[in-house]
C-alpha cells in the first residue's frame, strides 16, 4: 500500500510537472508572438513617419495630402487646425515609445542562459558586428558604419528639405510674381528663404531631446544609452542653432532693408510672433556658446546652469509658431518631459551612504544600500548630488558594482579630476568626524541588456579612471559563471596608469567575499607610464563608515521592479488625459470664440496646451510613483548592519589579483602589438579611456585583417 501510494505521489508530481512545463511553453509562446506584432506595429509606424517628413517639404504634401487631412480633421470642434498634427506627429511617436516600453518588459523577462541558447543565435549577432565597426575615427569622433548609415539619411533629409524650399522660393518668386509696389525681388525670395531655413531646423528640433531623455525606451530598444547618444543631441543642436541663427539674420536683413525694423517687436494675436522668436533665439545662442569645449570643460557650471533655458527656449518657440506648427516637433519633448519628471521625483529623496573608501590615488569608492529588486545593467551610470558640496550640481558616475553579484550594495568610483570630485575627495580624506553625509542619487541609467557572452573572448582596454566600466563587467561575468553552465569569455584587461598609486584602482576589481572560479580565464596587463618602480603604498586605504538617518531610502527604481510597463502605463495614460483636456476646452471655450468675430489669442492655446500636457504628465507620473512607493518602498531595510560588516572585510587590502596581473612600470602598452592577430572568430574589444587611446583603438579594429575584433566605444568625456 505505501509502494503503491508512493507511485500515485509520482506519478502526480510528473503529471504536475509537465503542466508547468506546457504553460512555460505556452507564455513564451505568447510573448513571443506579442513581440512579432511589436515588431510589424513598430515597422510600420516608422515606414509612414519617414514618409511623412521625406514628403513634407513637398508640394504634393501640402496642396493635395494637408489639405485633404485639414478638410476632414482640422474642422473638428474638438480639436480644430492642430488636430491634423496630434495625429500626423504627435501620436505615432508616442506609440512607438509605448510599444517600446512593452518590448522591453518582455525582453527583460529573458534569462542569463538564453544569452547561450544556440550557435545559430551567436551568429545571426555576429552578422551584424560588421555594422559596428568603426568608419571615421577623426573629425566627428568615432563612427561605427551604422552611424554613418543614419546619419548620411538624416543630412539627405534636411538636404532634400532644403532643395524642395529653395526650389520653391525660385519657382513661384520671379519678377512677374511681384507686385509693381512691392518688394525688391531678393528681398522677396529673403523673406521666403528665411521662412524656409526655419522649417528646416525644426525638423533638428524634432529629434533634439530624444538623445538626452535617460529613460527613454526609444533609446533602450535599440540598444543606445543617453550617455552614448549625447553626442548625437550636440550634433542636432549645432545644425538647430545653425539653421534657427540663419533665420534671424534673414529675418533681420530683410526687416532692415525694407524699413520695417519694428516687425522686431510685433507680438501678433493669432499669426507669428516675432518678439517670441527673437527671445528664443537669445536663449538659444546663450546655451549654443556655452556647448563648446574650451567653455564647457573649463567652466562646466556655467554650462551646466544656463542649459536650463532649455525652458525658455521651447516656451517661446511655441508662442513664436504657435502649437498647431509645434506639435511637429514636440514628441521628443514630451518624452523629455515625462523622464525629466520622473527623476526630478527620484532626486527628492535622500539615499542611505553606507560607507566610503579613500584610496591612496585621490579616488574615492561610495557604497550605498540598494535595494534588491534594482537591477542594472554593466557600464550603467548613476548621478550624484552632495548638496554640502554643490545644491545643483549632479555628476554621473560609473557603477562598479554587480547588482547581480551584490544585490544590496550599489558602488560608484569617483576620480578627483575637477572641482566638485577634489571638494569631495578632500572632504573624506582629511575629516575623521564626518557620521552622515547626504546624497541623492538619479538613476542608474544603462543600456537595457548586455550580450558579452556571445564572444569567445573579451579585451578591455582602459585608460586612467577608464577602468570602471569593465569593473562592473567583470563583476557581472563572475557572477554568471557561478551560477550558470554558460562559458565565459577568456577576459584581457589592458589598463594604463599614469602613476604606481593609480594600481589602487584595481582593488576594486574584485570584493573579498567573491572567489574568481576556476572556469574563469581571467589576465590583467596593467602598464605605469610615468613611474619605473613603485613608489606608493596601495593597500594603504582609508575606509568611512557613515550612519544614515531614518529618513534615508535604499536606491531603488523609481517605477519599482516593472519599470518598463510603468513607464507605458505613463506615456499612454498622460497623453490620453491630455487629449480629454484639449478636447473639452477646445469644444466649449476655444472653438465657440474662435465662431465669433473675435479669434481667440494664439499665445493663449498654446499656453493651454502646455498646461495641459504639464498637468498630465505630473498627474501620472506621481499616481504611478506613489502606487510603487507603497507597495515596495516601504519596506524596512534591516541589512544595514551585515551590509556594514560586509564593507569592513572588504576595505582590507590585499586585492590586487596578483596571480592574474602583470605589472609594466615606465612603459606604455604597444596596442597594435596586444590586438592585432587575437584568435577567436569574435572578440570583443572595449575601450574607455582618453580620445587618443579610443582613436588609436578603432583605427585597428577597422582595418580589414581585423574582421574578429567587435569595437564597441565606452565614452563619458563628450
Amino acid at each position: 500500500m505505501v509502494a503503491r501510494g508512493w507511485l500515485v505521489v509520482a506519478r502526480g508530481n510528473r503529471s504536475f510537472s509537465s503542466l508547468i512545463r506546457k504553460y512555460s511553453l505556452k507564455r513564451e509562446m505568447n510573448k513571443k508572438v506579442i513581440k512579432n506584432v511589436i515588431n510589424l506595429l513598430t515597422m510600420v509606424i516608422l515606414m509612414g513617419t519617414v514618409v511623412i517628413w521625406i514628403m513634407m517639404p513637398t508640394s504634393t504634401y501640402k496642396k493635395i495630402w494637408l489639405k485633404s487631412m485639414r478638410a476632414k480633421l482640422g474642422k473638428s470642434i474638438y480639436f480644430g487646425k492642430p488636430g491634423v498634427n496630434l495625429l500626423v506627429y504627435m501620436f505615432p511617436m508616442i506609440l512607438l515609445a509605448f510599444l517600446g516600453s512593452i518590448h522591453l518588459h518582455l525582453k527583460k523577462q529573458t534569462t542569463v542562459n538564453q544569452f547561450n541558447s544556440g550557435g545559430v543565435e551567436r551568429k545571426k549577432r555576429d552578422k551584424f558586428g560588421a555594422l559596428k565597426r568603426p568608419m571615421l575615427v577623426k573629425g566627428l569622433g568615432i563612427v561605427t558604419v551604422t552611424e554613418v548609415m543614419f546619419l548620411t539619411m538624416f543630412m539627405s533629409l534636411l538636404l532634400w528639405s532644403l532643395a524642395n524650399y529653395f526650389y520653391y522660393t525660385f519657382v513661384t518668386i520671379t519678377p512677374q510674381t511681384i507686385p509693381i509696389d512691392g518688394h525688391n525681388l531678393w528681398q522677396a525670395r529673403l523673406d521666403s528663404i528665411a521662412v524656409r531655413l526655419g522649417l528646416t531646423g525644426n525638423i533638428c528640433l524634432g529629434f533634439l531631446f530624444y538623445p538626452v531623455s535617460r529613460g527613454s525606451s526609444l533609446l533602450a530598444a535599440v540598444g543606445l544609452t543617453s550617455e552614448s547618444s549625447t553626442r548625437y543631441h550636440i550634433w542636432l543642436g549645432h545644425l538647430v542653432m545653425t539653421l534657427l541663427t540663419s533665420h534671424g539674420l534673414c529675418y533681420c536683413i530683410y526687416w532692415i532693408s525694407t524699413n520695417q525694423v519694428s516687425q522686431m517687436l510685433e507680438w501678433d494675436r493669432t499669426g507669428i510672433s516675432h518678439l517670441a522668436g527673437e527671445i528664443t533665439l537669445v536663449a538659444g545662442l546663450v546655451m549654443w556658446a556655452t556647448t563648446f569645449p574650451a567653455i564647457r570643460r573649463r567652466f562646466f557650471e556655467v554650462f551646466f546652469y544656463t542649459h536650463y533655458l532649455y525652458i525658455v527656449f521651447m516656451l517661446f518657440f511655441v508662442f513664436h509658431v504657435g502649437i498647431s506648427y509645434a506639435l511637429i516637433s514636440f514628441p521628443g519633448f514630451y518624452i523629455f518631459i515625462v523622464d525629466r519628471f520622473l527623476r526630478f521625483l527620484q532626486s527628492r529623496n535622500n539615499v542611505k551612504l553606507v560607507s566610503a573608501r579613500v584610496l591612496p590615488c585621490e579616488t574615492v569608492e561610495l557604497n550605498f544600500s540598494k535595494s534588491p529588486m534594482l537591477m542594472y545593467s554593466p557600464t550603467s551610470i548613476l548621478f550624484v548630488n552632495i548638496p554640502s558640496i554643490s545644491k545643483l550640481q549632479w555628476h554621473p558616475f560609473t557603477i562598479i558594482s554587480s547588482s547581480k553579484l551584490e544585490p544590496k550594495k550599489l558602488s560608484v568610483m569617483i576620480k578627483s579630476q575637477g572641482k566638485w570630485s577634489t571638494k569631495l575627495n578632500h572632504m573624506l580624506a582629511y575629516s575623521d568626524q564626518i557620521d552622515h553625509l547626504a546624497v541623492s542619487v538619479e538613476g542608474p541609467y544603462g543600456p537595457a541588456s548586455t550580450d558579452y557572452l556571445r564572444h569567445q573572448s573579451l579585451v578591455m582596454v582602459s585608460g586612467g579612471s577608464g577602468i570602471t566600466p569593465f569593473i562592473s563587467i567583470i563583476r557581472d561575468l563572475l557572477y554568471v559563471s557561478s551560477t550558470s553552465a554558460c562559458k565565459i569569455p577568456k577576459i584581457t584587461l589592458i589598463c594604463a596608469f599614469k602613476t604606481s598609486s593609480d594600481l589602487s584602482m584595481l582593488n576594486l576589481i574584485l570584493p573579498v567575499s567573491t572567489e574568481i572560479s576556476s572556469y574563469v580565464d581571467i589576465q590583467i596587463k596593467a602598464f605605469v607610464t610615468r613611474d619605473k618602480v613603485s613608489t606608493c603604498n596601495m593597500n594603504i586605504i582609508k575606509t568611512l563608515c557613515f550612519k544614515p538617518h531614518s529618513s534615508d531610502q535604499p536606491i531603488s527604481p523609481i517605477l519599482g521592479p516593472n519599470s518598463w510597463l510603468w513607464l507605458a502605463t505613463i506615456l499612454s495614460s498622460s497623453f490620453v488625459i491630455f487629449i480629454i483636456i484639449i478636447a473639452i476646452i477646445s469644444r466649449y471655450h476655444i472653438y465657440p470664440i474662435d465662431q465669433s468675430s473675435k479669434k481667440y489669442t494664439s499665445a493663449y492655446t498654446s499656453l493651454i496646451y502646455l498646461l495641459a500636457i504639464s498637468i498630465s504628465v505630473v498627474a501620472t507620473s506621481t499616481v504611478a510613483m506613489l502606487c510603487n512607493k507603497k507597495s515596495y518602498y516601504n519596506k524596512k531595510d534591516q541589512n544595514i548592519d551585515d551590509l556594514l560588516s560586509l564593507l569592513m572585510i572588504e576595505s582590507s587590502p590585499g586585492q590586487l589579483l596578483p596571480k592574474f596581473t602583470n605589472i609594466h612600470y615606465g612603459e606604455r602598452p604597444n596596442l597594435n602589438k596586444l590586438l592585432v592577430g587575437l584568435k577567436g572568430s569574435s572578440v570583443g574589444v572595449l575601450v574607455c579611456g582618453p580620445r587618443k587611446m579610443r582613436e588609436e583603438v578603432a583605427k585597428i579594429c577597422s582595418f580589414g585583417s581585423a574582421e574578429n575584433l567587435q569595437f564597441e566605444s565606452i565614452s563619458f568625456s563628450w
